[in-house]
């Protein structure tokens, strides 16, 4: 079970690279972190649990439904595109106020952060693509080239479970540990972390203070 700790929402814009003061070449991710306004607060005492309701992105009023509308009035926030429950520390979620807008200045340069978002899809695919098995013969007439192979034993007369298998791929939460903030820009909004981030540009990303050290990727 993860621990809670604080987070905000935001999405991937695309890499780059940028320099430190020692001329290093660093490779980053540009996600634009917030600002987020706090539409509802989960606490241990009524809900079991603490976690903050986030908002993220802009929408036409006309584009949400009555009960949103009435969910955002309740907090005195304009709708918004993403809505998402973030959990938080209890501590630190008892000085945020609902309505309270939450900006990337949450985090600093040379902090450790997680970015969970979701991969890219990629459809149906063969074992080939999706495992990484090998091929059969190409020769002329072998008629087996990039198919699954042998099922298992004949005795059972099944499919043993977790046989891997052509079928949907990509489009799975994927979360990005321990990558440093490089840099932070306030007023664009904008948050520069070192390494890659899942997910296509324009997607929802949730960036969260690490909850685990020495690993890069989970």
């Amino acid at each position: 079970m993860v621990r809670a700790t604080q987070g905000l929402l935001g999405r991937k814009l695309g890499m780059t690279q940028v320099f430190n003061e020692a001329g290093e070449w660093i490779p980053v991710t540009v996600l634009e972190v917030g600002p987020c306004p706090v539409v509802q607060k989960k606490t241990v005492e009524k809900d079991g649990y603490c976690a903050l309701q986030l908002g993220f992105g802009t929408v036409k009023e006309r584009r949400v439904n009555k009960p949103l509308r009435g969910h955002f009035a309740r907090a005195g926030v304009k709708p918004v595109r993403w809505l998402r429950e973030v959990p938080w520390d209890p501590q630190e979620a008892a000085r945020v106020q609902v309505g309270e807008m939450l900006e990337v200045t949450l985090f600093q340069p040379g902090q450790r952060v997680d970015v969970i978002g979701r991969s890219r899809g990629k459809g149906f695919q063969g074992v080939i693509k999706r495992f990484g098995n090998r091929r059969g013969p190409m020769s002329h007439g072998s008629m087996y080239h990039r198919r699954v192979g042998t099922l298992g034993a004949t005795a059972p007369q099944r499919v043993f479970p977790g046989k891997k298998m052509p079928g949907r791929t990509g489009g799975a939460r994927v979360t990005a540990l321990n990558l440093e903030v490089v840099r932070v820009d306030p007023e664009a909004n904008l948050l520069l972390v070192r390494g890659s981030v899942p997910g296509p540009r324009g997607a929802l990303v949730l960036v969260r203070r690490s909850v685990k050290e020495g690993r890069r990727s989970a």
